[in-house]
């Protein structure tokens, strides 16, 4: 949160720690979430071939207003429905040549964990239970809230002292308030409930990351990524839930890709300008390779615009590079 360059290496001297906040399973992934993804296992890479071991985990959202919303929707279970499109999200990054993570752990399997965390934060009184059966953090109980994604103050003053609320899991910057923990049972969350000591209800989506990256980090580890939408109020809440529940410095740095832009514009369904690995496949018959080169060709500070054109300069470059990689084995050859 300082701002600051740093050389990327194991706080511990042993192996390099890192949490990348994964996909929310209710749909296949756009080219936009593996930007992301891709850029993050290109740092993996990195890291590797330095010598530096890594311990990658990235999770997968598999309960989350989104996923019970359009799992009733589509007719199946939650786990039916998630299950599909965690499959798909797999397919589709075994295809860009992406690592698997070492590990990848799941929101509905880390139920218990997360039910510990909140009842370390009320102990402590960093949370508390409202009328409605749901559990929600006291922003004002921590005093680094706002740093990381650098909230106005006025904005933050008037979330730590006007008693507002977030049930959502996603809202804007300007409605800063205290973020709910554990959802009290409703009647759109169908049969997705589990019990807990506040009653009937599910986790909060900010919680789930800090739960399990406790578990298989601890309570400090070397990097946190994500793309810049997370910054808040998703990776400003971990760090407030984490820091409280289990001390430590959670994520020593952050690794924030830019957004992709699609012939300039944002990507969104109502543009019609929301492309996935398989729609490109289709039209204009690009390969994975091709769409995995075209993701990396801008810094990950800078927004990269995404066009059919840069991916016919991705094809040639990749097919350079080609000729160039068999005409030094042909050299080598010959050497031998």
């Amino acid at each position: 949160m300082t701002r600051e360059m740093r050389v990327l290496e194991p706080a511990d001297g042993k192996v390099f720690g890192f949490y990348c906040c994964g996909p929310t399973v209710y749909g296949p992934a756009h080219i936009g979430n593996f930007r992301t993804f891709v850029l993050n296992d290109v740092l993996r890479r990195a890291l590797e071939v330095g010598g530096t071991k890594t311990k990658h985990v990235r999770n997968i959202t598999d309960v989350d207003d989104k996923t019970i919303r359009d799992s009733q929707l589509s007719g199946m279970s939650l786990a039916e429905f998630t299950g599909k499109w965690t499959r798909r999200f797999h397919e589709d990054c075994e295809a860009l040549n992406c690592l698997v993570p070492h590990i990848e752990p799941s929101a509905v399997e880390h139920i218990p964990e997360q039910i510990a965390m909140i009842e370390t934060l009320v102990e402590s009184g960093n949370a508390y239970r409202s009328e409605d059966g749901s559990v929600y953090f006291r922003i004002a109980s921590f005093e680094d809230y706002g740093k990381l994604a650098r909230l106005d103050q006025q904005d933050l003053e008037l979330g730590k002292t006007q008693g507002e609320r977030a049930n959502a899991d996603e809202y804007e910057k300007d409605s800063v308030s205290d973020f709910v923990l554990w959802k009290g049972r409703r009647p759109e969350d169908g049969e997705n409930y589990w019990d807990s000591p506040w009653g009937e209800g599910r986790p909060g989506w900010h919680l789930e990351c800090s739960a399990m990256s406790y578990k298989y980090l601890g309570d400090s580890f070397d990097l946190h990524s994500g793309g810049e939408d997370l910054k808040f109020p998703h990776h400003e809440n971990e760090i407030a839930q984490s820091r409280c529940a289990c001390g430590g410095d959670f994520a020593r740095a952050w690794f924030h890709p830019r957004f992709l832009m699609v012939d300039g514009e944002k990507m969104s369904k109502s543009l019609g300008n929301l492309y996935t690995l398989a729609d490109l496949e289709r039209d204009p018959g690009a390969t994975p390779m091709e769409v995995r080169y075209a993701l990396i060709g801008a810094h990950h500070r800078k927004q990269l615009n995404f066009t059919f054109d840069g991916l016919h300069a991705a094809r040639e470059a990749l097919s350079k590079l080609a000729r160039a990689e068999a005409l030094l084995a042909q050299a080598a050859g010959k050497e031998g």
